[in-house]
């Protein structure tokens, strides 16, 4: 089980853009180019063949091992593992055990495996949120609370609705019918749905938008991907995406749960603060952020890593301009390989006398109305990664 397990690590910790894993058989002779092992002439091989691997399970099989992994207690279970294992064909991740309970500790950890899970106290929550958003529009609170009072569209009142609310669907589609149907709805909200993640891995309607509109979505969209990720299907499609279809430079899968949190590449940003803190003398945060950021846009004003990393330019033979424009890749894969992030860790394992690390924990605050005590990434990822061992764990039983 030992070395089931540790090829199961071994398959999340080296996803690389996830299809360019090697999963057919066995290593080659260590040294013999990669040759096939051979029997000699006369002699009969003895040991008892190996069990096929994963991948090399035809689907049917491998969809029944899945849910195996799932809790026998969930309804729908090979719903469950034929959704999952679908997400999995589309992006092309590989069809390895171990990267199949990285997904399942996420979904265990977020949702509970439910499609769209209860949120406790969201009707105060929603009420809360449409008065602060009156007074900062200027809306009187009575006229708010007089618009409440009509009838929405399955009949009930709007407030009736906010009282009854469980699931963050259910506020999703009523805001939407606020800004569609209420006289001021649009000049109330904005535009603006406060439900930014929902789903069985809780994924970011931002992420889920852009990911359709940039790599594509195999399913039918009904009204807006917005509702596709409310679904089974769709929740899980958009929660593998986020979580593994990007190549991840850790070794250890506690950071790639923590970059799931606090978003990609946090946990090497993290790393990378805490090199330029070393070498300016300068306190920064170390929550994975290099750049400002407003709405999701990086901002022209110079953020305190930005600012640290220009007083020693000249130690990093680096102009500002050249810092900036290296700093704007911190988003993706690429800025490991940028002539800044070279030569911070060049200069910062020099003055340590020891090669640091190249992936630390996020320093995250968790904040949400959701969030009733306080939490952080660190916890949220080692949470998962408890849920994830467990998985693992069950992966031998699911061949019987």
């Amino acid at each position: 089980m030992k070395r089931i397990h540790q090829a199961a690590l071994l398959a999340v910790l080296t996803l690389a853009g996830c299809a360019s894993i090697d999963t057919g058989g066995g290593p080659g002779i260590p040294g013999g180019g990669g040759l096939p092992v051979t029997t000699p002439a006369g002699v009969t091989d003895s040991a008892p063949p190996r069990p096929p691997t994963w991948p090399e399970l035809d689907e049917a099989t491998r969809r029944q091992r899945l849910a195996r992994l799932l809790p026998t207690t969930l309804r729908d279970r090979q719903a469950w593992a034929n959704d999952l294992h679908a997400a999995f064909v589309h992006l092309r991740i590989p069809h390895e055990p171990g990267v199949y309970c990285s997904a399942l500790a996420i979904i265990e950890q977020e949702s509970g495996y439910q499609a769209n899970p209860a949120v406790p106290g969201l009707g105060k929550i929603a009420w809360k949120e449409l008065q602060e958003r009156a007074g900062r529009y200027g809306i009187p609170e009575l006229l708010l609370e007089a618009a409440m009072l009509k009838s929405s569209a399955d009949g009930r009142s709007y407030r009736q609705r906010i009282d009854a609310l469980k699931t963050e669907k259910e506020m999703s589609d009523l805001y939407e019918e606020v800004i569609a149907e209420i006289p001021f709805g649009k000049r109330l909200l904005a535009d603006f749905n406060p439900v930014r993640t929902g789903g069985p891995m809780q994924v970011s309607v931002d992420f889920a938008e852009r990911q359709a509109r940039e790599r594509g979505y195999p399913y039918p969209v009904g009204k807006t991907i917005r509702e596709e990720i409310f679904t089974r299907r769709g929740g899980l499609f958009f929660g593998v995406a986020i979580l593994l279809d990007y190549p991840a430079p850790y070794d250890d899968v506690v950071y790639r749960f923590a970059d799931f949190n606090a978003g990609r590449y946090s946990s090497r940003n993290a790393a990378f603060q805490a090199a330029v803190a070393q070498l300016s003398g300068r306190a920064l945060a170390r929550d994975g952020d290099l750049l400002r950021y407003r709405k999701g846009l990086a901002q022209v004003e110079a953020s305190s890593v930005e600012t640290a990393l220009r007083a020693i330019n000249s130690r990093l033979r680096l102009s500002d301009h050249d810092i900036r424009r290296d700093l704007m890749l911190e988003k993706g894969a690429e800025f490991s390989d940028s002539v800044l992030f070279k030569r911070v860790f060049a200069l910062a394992d020099q003055a340590a006398g020891k090669r640091l690390p190249r992936q630390t924990m996020p320093e995250i605050d968790l904040k949400s109305p959701k969030i009733t005590r306080k939490l952080t990434t660190e916890w949220f990822a080692r949470r998962v990664e408890t849920r994830f061992k467990s998985c693992l764990g069950r992966v031998d039983a699911t061949a019987g």
